[in-house]
């Protein structure tokens, strides 16, 4: 059995679609390249090859559908139990099964995030592939320099393929499409982890220090991407010596060390973008003529029905989960609950779910975390510069998707017209950069690794970093007259020695959740654990109490630590791939 050459192919883009159209004529007048398409000639030249790389690196925030975004809003984050889907039940309706775990190979939004992972994945290797046709005056350090960044970035989208599918098919830029290729050859049943680490290591030994041009990947960000690849394969000492290179010399693409940005919020300011925490991040820019330049993902995560008050104003997705914000409660010294104290009733944050806006409500005056309110819009705190959060108004069904809106990746009202875009349907379009891998998700990684060699102290030291960056008062949110504190914030130190492995690997993971939530990491890192069946069903017990019509009924079962191959794909290539388990 033999297919097209076109399958796996992807939405051709125009640096991928190598086309050339012949006419049959002997006058050479009469050859005309058809409008929108590029000879492979055109492409082979160093300014046709870097054109064609910038294609590879522009499919990383996944234009087409959102699903195949760096940020794993859907992928890691609401199926971490860090946010529902939020808004109306009847919106994007095809994000319910997800957040419920009753996935479905037939399902568009499962088919886009595999179809825009193999399009970053066909981009890269059509760089690849142009290489070896690479003119005569194309120098050999350009050619490599080419190369590792190509390899780099399908070694980025053959992981997210990996995490989230398991084995898909291996396609590299050998594979001549030319030619009508055997089925046989891309099936997927070979293991994509020693395919990843050997492009990660080519990146690694071939990528410079800096970069000329910001964006681009340098030696630092592939030792961090390919420790955190180790780090899932549980080859934790393999990651650690990676991860000890980073924290000790590593830099950012434009040169600056790489260490902890000393006010949390800063790291998700459009102003202060390309930081000495961002060791990996998607470049976003608004006001650019096509708004897919800025962060067309998150066009629907924001407040909604805020008007001139508030950002976005449309359209109430990704809203935080109760239990993330118990999460963050503390005890008296600051440090967080364990073993699910923080859903017991005397722990749960209070909030206005039920009541409107007009209602009077009483904030909580427990002990919380600070980074609660740079993660979580919740009634009655300030809301970023913009005005208090008013709770029921700014929420599109509250009986849904609960009482908070998402308050990462929210553009300022200052930034209105120069971080924001207003030149689309809504202006939900803004630039700050999707921080990939940044320097806390690596501190953390290394504690873990810390752990498991022995070194409790060491991750001691690398945990206290990062809760010793959140506890930085003069970044706290205060109330707009400047009367205080806007919650009773009290965060502490782990002061006492780590002796014993189970309670350190829980302050590890504790610290990756409240540090990392919504970023897109926390369903991946609980599988990872192998804990995901225990942690998600505990999360659906305590949410479907409150939003029953969203999660009433639902549960996660071990099949669904990966979706299913997509239905259609396995249809286009003849029922050679294999289905994942219990679909």
């Amino acid at each position: 059995m033999t297919m097209k050459k076109n399958i796996l192919k992807g939405a051709a883009g125009l640096f991928v679609a190598l086309t050339v159209l012949v006419i049959g004529c002997k006058d050479e007048f009469l050859e005309i390249a058809p409008t929108g398409t590029l000879a492979r000639a055109q492409l082979t030249s160093a300014k046709g090859l870097n054109a064609a790389l910038i294609a590879a690196y522009s499919q990383v925030n996944g234009r087409g559908g959102r699903m195949s975004s760096p940020s794993n809003w859907v992928w890691g984050s609401i199926r971490g139990g860090e946010h529902n889907k939020g808004t109306d039940p009847g919106d994007f309706s095809d994000i319910n099964p997800i957040q419920r775990y009753e996935y479905l190979p037939t399902q568009g939004v499962i088919n886009g995030a595999y179809s825009g992972w193999y399009e970053g994945v066909a981009r890269c290797n059509n760089v690849l592939a142009l290489l070896s046709d690479a003119d005569a005056d194309v120098s050999e350090e350009t050619k490599t320099a080419i190369e590792a960044q190509a390899k780099f970035l399908r070694g980025h989208y053959y992981f997210e393929l990996k995490k989230n599918f398991g084995n898909t098919p291996y396609i590299d830029e050998t594979i001549d499409y030319s030619t009508e290729v055997k089925v046989s050859e891309v099936g997927n049943d070979k293991d994509l982890y020693p395919f990843i680490e050997a492009d990660l290591q080519f990146a690694m030994a071939n990528l410079p220090e800096t970069q000329g041009q910001v964006g681009r990947v340098n030696k630092t960000a592939a030792k961090a991407l390919l420790g955190k690849v180790y780090i899932y394969q549980n080859k934790h000492a393999q990651a650690l010596t990676l991860f000890n290179e980073v924290i000790s010399s590593g830099q950012t693409s434009n040169g600056k060390a790489v260490g902890l940005v000393p006010s949390f919020p800063d790291i998700f300011k459009a102003s202060n973008d390309n930081h000495e925490e961002s060791i990996w991040a998607y470049q976003s820019a608004a006001n650019t003529g096509s708004v897919n330049n800025a962060n067309p993902e998150f066009d629907l995560n924001w407040p909604y029905n805020t008007g001139a008050d508030g950002p976005g104003n449309c359209c109430g997705f990704f809203a935080p989960t109760f239990e993330l914000a118990n999460h963050y409660r503390t005890n008296a010294s600051g440090l967080p609950l364990f073993d699910r104290a923080f859903n017991l009733p005397a722990n749960e944050v209070v909030t206005d779910q039920d009541l409107q806006s007009s209602e009077p409500f009483t904030e909580d005056a427990g002990n919380l975390d600070p980074r609660i309110d740079f993660t979580i819009g919740r009634r009655g705190i300030p809301y970023l510069d913009w005005k208090e959060h008013p709770g029921f108004d700014w929420i599109r069904n509250q009986a849904n998707a609960g009482p908070y809106s998402p308050k990462k990746y929210v553009y300022y009202k200052t930034d209105v017209g120069s971080f924001q875009d207003n030149s689309s349907w809504t202006p939900g379009y803004a630039a700050m950069n999707v921080n990939i891998i940044r320097f806390a998700d690596v501190l953390l990684m290394a504690a873990e690794c810390e752990i498991e060699v022995g070194s409790m102290e060491k991750a001691r030291e690398y945990v206290n970093m990062v809760r010793e960056r959140a506890a930085n008062q003069a970044s706290w949110v205060r109330e707009y007259d400047d009367s205080g504190f806007a919650a009773n914030y009290v965060i502490g130190t782990y002061d006492t020695p780590w002796t014993d492995k189970t309670t350190a690997q829980k302050a590890v993971r504790m610290e990756r959740k409240l540090e990392l939530a919504g970023e897109g990491q926390r369903f991946y890192d609980l599988v990872r654990w192998g804990i995901a069946a225990e942690d998600l069903n505990a999360y659906i017990a305590y949410e479907s109490k409150i939003l029953i019509n969203a999660m009433g009924g639902a549960s996660f079962d071990p099949k669904d630590v990966l979706l299913p191959i997509p239905q259609n794909q396995i249809d286009l290539m003849g029922d050679v791939l294999t289905q994942n388990p219990g679909y």
